[in-house]
């Protein structure tokens, strides 16, 4: 099964274009929408979960027209919005047997209860399950979340900034868990987090603006600049001359200095040495391209 997006527009009052004719194929596995803050990735989701209306364009997953077949696609639907809110001093098994309820999962009070025992389990909460909710750590809610999200076992998983907030630890084990998941069913995860995508999926999209300014593999973006990325360390006031003369698509510190990264087709100056690109260079590049677009 896979999910083709075509032309899809979405404008809000005051004339703020959200989504500009975006168009994408994107197969089973995991699929990594990524862009900044105010990109368009939330309007994208929650138009593809059916919770608001595009102005054009379609959305097709397998036979299924998102658009227009709005309650036929919430029963093959799993969504993890960015935030999420849970009943207080509820416990994780009463609070999903009953979103279970609501979804219309299981036969009857017997085989919900085997359902979600089976979830938690998956998503290592069983151990915490007469616990409210409300008092998981900020990577056990989002477990949580997916737990819910998997309720019904959807085609099409949708993941909305799922890692934001949370240590190390948690991020890996979500990352294995998501991983675990997208063997079988379309997964979208929006994220402006690079590593994320890096490490999670293996097709990709960029938007920026509500624009699509690429789409493939994490690997293909990579080696689109392949050559053409070059790097130096040098002093703050160094950075300042560099900046105006070259064509500096990222610079961080370490160790106290700037570690400047500059796209050119040839040695920009003195000092510079190839570097392979990676995901972030892509990522840079790409907007910064787009930042002067009308």
């Amino acid at each position: 099964m896979e999910l083709v997006i075509q032309n899809l527009s979405k404008t809000y009052a005051g004339g703020v274009k959200a989504l500009d004719n975006i168009s994408m194929t994107i197969p089973t596995g995991m699929f990594g929408l990524l862009g900044p803050n105010g990109a368009g990735k939330s309007t994208l989701m929650r138009t593809l979960a059916t919770l608001q209306n595009a102005d054009s364009g379609s959305a097709v997953l397998g036979d299924l027209d998102i658009l227009n077949q709005k309650t036929k696609v919430r029963e093959i639907l799993g969504y993890l919005p960015q935030e999420f809110g849970v009943y207080p001093r509820t416990s994780a098994t009463t609070l999903l047997t009953h979103l279970a309820t609501l979804k219309g999962v299981g036969e009857n009070a017997s085989q919900r209860r085997e359902i979600v025992s089976g979830l938690l389990q998956r998503v290592n909460l069983y151990e915490v399950r007469s616990k409210a909710v409300a008092t998981y750590s900020g990577g056990m809610r989002q477990r949580f979340g997916i737990a819910q999200a998997l309720l019904g076992d959807p085609k099409l998983l949708i993941v909305d900034e799922p890692t934001a907030g949370l240590d190390p630890g948690e991020r890996n084990r979500f990352y294995n868990l998501l991983s675990e998941v997208g063997e079988s069913v379309v997964v979208i995860l929006s994220t402006h987090i690079v590593e994320d995508v890096k490490e999670l999926c293996t097709n990709m999209s960029i938007i920026h603006r509500g624009r699509l300014l690429f789409a493939g593999s994490p690997s293909q973006a990579e080696t689109s600049l392949a050559g053409r990325i070059w790097a130096k360390s040098m002093s703050k006031d160094e950075l300042k001359k560099c900046q105006q003369e070259m064509d500096v698509i990222s610079n961080k510190l370490i160790e106290g200095r700037p570690m400047v990264r500059v796209y050119s087709d040839s040695r920009p100056g003195e000092g510079f040495s190839p570097i392979d690109p990676n995901l972030e260079d892509i990522f840079f590049y790409q907007i910064k391209r787009n930042s002067n677009v009308a």
